[in-house]
């Protein structure tokens, strides 16, 4: 009899921010999947686990892998940081089940970056937000900034991932640069490093103060809307309660 491949979403890293019905899912497992990093992370909780780890650009023979587990009886975890459907490995998975019909799927939810950094803000996402990864390692440059240049447009805030690494160090600045033709330079915006981690920092600023900042693959960007502003240390996007709008 096949085992279930669990698409596992752990949250930011902190335990606490993994879901009971995640915890619940990998306890349920034989073998403990994922890119390095994300099972390192839950090694020590779980060290009765087979670990199967590829490195990153290895991901569909890290999920074929996962289904061939699967396919000897062994139930496996497919953990992902954040949410699994979120820039996570649910939708691959999920393309490559037909080729195992014996293996049944099941997508666990977790809490992605946009939700746990909000809440370190204060309320940034009150409103109608878009999120837009700047990675063009799947996507082309070009698909990316005309994203980014229509959400300005349409007013949502805007959350960014994976906003800077070694090798796209300028890429939060060029993105700050076509926000700053659209919403001006004291945009209220605000950075989330190491969520849910060792080492968390926060920092509320203006878009003109965003593009100089030395963001990493571990911190995550908002970009308020017109309405959002700074209230103390927090950053806010009103809903329009206080205007007698409901909804």
């Amino acid at each position: 009899m096949a085992g279930i491949l669990y698409v596992v979403g752990i949250g930011p890293g902190e335990e606490a921010q993994m879901t009971p019905q995640a915890d619940e899912a990998v306890r349920q497992s034989q073998v403990l999947a994922g890119y390095t990093v994300y099972v390192d992370l839950l090694r020590e909780r779980y060290p009765d686990k087979e670990v199967l780890t590829t490195a990153m650009t290895q991901e569909e023979k890290r999920c074929r892998l996962a289904f061939e587990c699967c396919a000897g009886g062994r139930s496996t975890a497919m953990v992902c940081s954040g949410d699994a459907g979120v820039y996570g490995m649910a939708g691959l998975i999920l393309e490559l089940a037909p080729e195992y019909p014996e293996v049944a799927v099941r997508v666990i939810p977790g809490v992605t970056a946009a939700c746990a950094g909000a809440a370190v803000l204060g309320a940034p996402l009150m409103h109608d937000f878009a999120v837009i990864s700047l990675s063009d390692r799947l996507t082309p440059m070009e698909t990316i900034w005309k994203r980014l240049e229509l959400a300005a447009e349409g007013d949502f805030v805007i959350c960014l991932y994976n906003p800077s690494s070694k090798a796209r160090g300028d890429y939060l600045a060029m993105a700050c640069d076509r926000l700053l033709a659209r919403c001006g330079g004291e945009r209220i915006c605000g950075i989330v490093r190491n969520i849910g981690r060792q080492g968390q920092e926060y920092r509320v600023m203006t878009l003109r103060e965003l593009r100089d900042w030395k963001a990493d693959m571990f911190t995550t960007v908002f970009v308020g809307n017109t309405q959002t502003r700074r209230i103390g240390d927090y950053m806010v996007t009103p809903r329009g309660y206080r205007h007698g709008q409901r909804g």
